[in-house]
């Protein structure tokens, strides 16, 4: 029995240990503006992480801000968490601006790496209240709440609630550097494996994190989750604009086309849906519909092209404009609106110039070219009928005035295949 216990003892000694890898660490990136598709992978990222038993959920960040209502879904995400979520902003040259402060502030960790900054989290470029001239009450009321919601964040999860409600009513930035010593976040890693390093043995949740040599497992966006952040853009949404502009336009300017109509209204369908979501001043929408109006004018205006460069200026300021949330990254550049302009401009002039004007000429075919016309009477006509030689044909005819044989006749009407003439009066 001693014997059998040696040999026990002996192989449990020289038996390879464990390794010690065999924990995970889920992790998602979130880069550029926070919008309703970034909420949704956030949240299946936790349910992932949580389903495949990873020791914690890292987010790697870097936004310019984004949606108050997108950032408010994110937190609770955050909070409701069976795992313990880890926000890392980096790597250098990173933010977590605007509503990334909010994320930030939110996870059960924060960490930021040596060269990013945090901060600027004013109401202003959370996509609440910029743009549009709102008055100083509601303004008051939307800080305040961004303020104490901010305030909210840091005190659960024990972090400096001062700063905070500085990010939010006086724009405070600060960097990582800084924001380790004042305490809004909790560590300074380099990389990720770093991070995994200073995260183990941390309780969270209950339970000490075993990160140390946990095996970092991506969990990417899904083809809808792609798609959707793609399109959620200022830029996207404009050109969807410029298409329901053209295609509906293009239309009624010259009817039975078709295809340019099913474009414009699917075009339209969609930038109504994505104006629900991004925040749109309407001061930049009106001075774009005023250069479509200037644009139309100068078709028939003889005004040698001053309402065309009016337009341009109008388009130009009125695109800037639309989506002008300065700290938000939700603006149109010059880049893209400069080329809107002009294509635009260039559409007005040649598309629907010639199509409305072609609408206004006078009719060269067809029933309708008939009316007024002179025929010889080949018979006699008078009410019962007659016929007469017009345009190369033979027609039947009726007059309320009889017409001999060899006279002149003027076409009044059509009705099918008859014609209504009457006596040419002759000049005296």
């Amino acid at each position: 029995m001693n014997r059998w216990l040696c040999l026990a003892i002996v192989g449990l000694m020289t038996w390879p240990p464990m390794p010690a890898g065999g924990t995970t660490a889920g992790w998602i990136e979130i880069k550029g503006a926070i919008g309703p598709a970034t909420t949704e992978y956030v949240a299946r990222a936790v349910k992932e992480a949580d389903r495949r038993g990873d020791e914690c959920l890292i987010v790697r960040l870097d936004t310019p801000g984004g949606l108050l209502d997108s950032t408010k879904e994110i937190v609770q995400t955050f909070y409701a968490s069976s795992k313990p979520v880890v926000v890392f902003v980096g790597p250098a040259g990173a933010t977590a601006t605007s509503a990334g402060c909010f994320i930030t502030l939110a996870a059960d960790v924060a960490a930021m790496a040596p060269g990013t900054s945090i901060g600027a989290a004013h109401p202003v470029s959370l996509g609440v209240g910029g743009g549009d001239k709102t008055d100083e009450t509601m303004k008051t009321k939307v800080e305040n709440y961004a303020a104490s919601y901010i305030e909210a964040i840091a005190q659960k999860r024990e972090r400096n609630a001062t700063w905070a409600t500085e990010a939010v009513r006086n724009s405070a930035s600060i960097t990582a550097e800084k924001a380790l010593e004042l305490k809004v976040i909790n560590l300074l890693a380099d990389d990720m494996p770093s991070l995994l390093k200073q995260l183990d043995g941390r309780e969270l949740h209950g339970r000490p994190l075993a990160t140390a040599n946990a095996e970092l497992t991506a969990i990417p966006m899904n083809s809808r989750e792609r798609v959707f952040q793609a399109i959620w853009r200022p830029e996207v949404m404009f050109i969807l604009m410029l298409a329901a502009i053209y295609g509906i336009i293009g239309e009624l300017s010259n009817p039975g086309a078709i295809f340019p109509g099913v474009v414009g209204v699917v075009a339209f369908i969609l930038a109504l849906y994505m104006a629900a979501v991004l925040p749109i001043n309407i001061a930049g929408l009106v001075l774009i519909l005023l250069a479509l109006g200037l644009f139309v004018t100068d078709v028939f205006a003889p005004t040698h092209g001053v309402l065309t460069a009016g337009g341009i200026l109008a388009f130009l300021l009125g695109g800037f404009m639309l989506f002008d949330q300065a700290e938000s990254g939700l603006r149109l550049s010059w880049a893209v609106l400069l080329p809107s302009a002009l294509s635009t401009a260039a559409f007005f002039a040649f598309v629907v110039g010639a199509g409305l004007k072609a609408q206004f000429l006078p009719v060269r075919a067809g029933a309708q070219t008939m009316l007024g016309q002179t025929a010889a009477a080949l018979t006699r006509v008078d009410a019962s009928g007659g016929v007469v030689f017009v345009e190369g044909e033979y027609w039947q005819a009726t007059s309320e005035s009889p017409v001999e044989a060899g006279g002149v006749v003027e076409i009044t009407g059509r009705d099918g295949l008859n014609l209504q003439v009457k006596p040419q009066l002759r000049e005296a």
